[in-house]
């Protein structure tokens, strides 16, 4: 059985938060799917961030708690799933790449207006549409609503091991398509996973 993960899971830094969410679960509406790729972002020092060109985006950091939702269009044509990291080492974001579908899959596919289970939410342009998330859903506080949140199973909410073996699984990557910054291996997958936008390089 799935828990809702509350607040205190994002006041942490975006790196450590990023690893961490690999193998929960998204749970949005009649919708969900298992988490197997994310990137993360810092909000200094990190020429790839939002916090580095826009002061509307370190003005939200300022602003909202930790667990705020950051919804942004990319390049005019896709929304971007994305959540505010904060009160740990360092603040900034979380954007969720990929999801396994688990709950929903003809609603997704109706939505994506195709069918085939693995790319229903492989890429973050794609698991928006799937989940018909846009910037209504910017500024949401995930850790209020059962309906719309990140949950993972009550078990390893108190069993260390399993958590242990899980970070495990986690295979860190260089972020995708980025110019700047581009040394970080912030992009964090689950290994093996099909579901995942782009196979791991190293």
């Amino acid at each position: 059985m799935a828990s809702q993960i509350e607040r205190p899971f994002f006041e942490t830094d975006p790196v450590t938060c990023a690893q961490s969410l690999i193998g929960c679960e998204l749970v949005w509406g009649k919708t969900a799917g298992r988490i197997v790729e994310t990137e993360a972002y810092a909000e200094h020092d990190d020429h790839a961030s939002h916090t580095f060109l826009r002061r509307g985006t370190r003005k939200f950091i300022e602003i909202h708690p930790a667990g705020t939702l950051y919804v942004y269009l990319n390049y005019g044509v896709h929304w971007l799933l994305n959540f505010l990291v904060k009160g740990g080492s360092a603040n900034g974001f979380v954007l969720i790449r990929a999801l396994e579908p688990t709950e929903g899959r003809n609603l997704m596919a109706r939505r994506r207006g195709r069918s085939g289970e693995r790319t229903l939410c492989s890429g973050p342009g794609k698991l928006t549409q799937a989940f018909d998330i846009t910037n209504r859903h910017d500024e949401m506080n995930l850790c209020v609503d059962p309906r719309h949140c990140f949950a993972r199973s009550s078990q390893e909410d108190v069993d260390s091991s399993r958590r242990s073996q899980a970070k495990a699984d986690v295979v860190a990557d260089e972020r995708i398509g980025i110019t700047r910054s581009a040394h970080h291996l912030w992009r964090f997958t689950e290994r093996g996973s099909k579901f995942v936008s782009r196979r791991v390089k190293s």
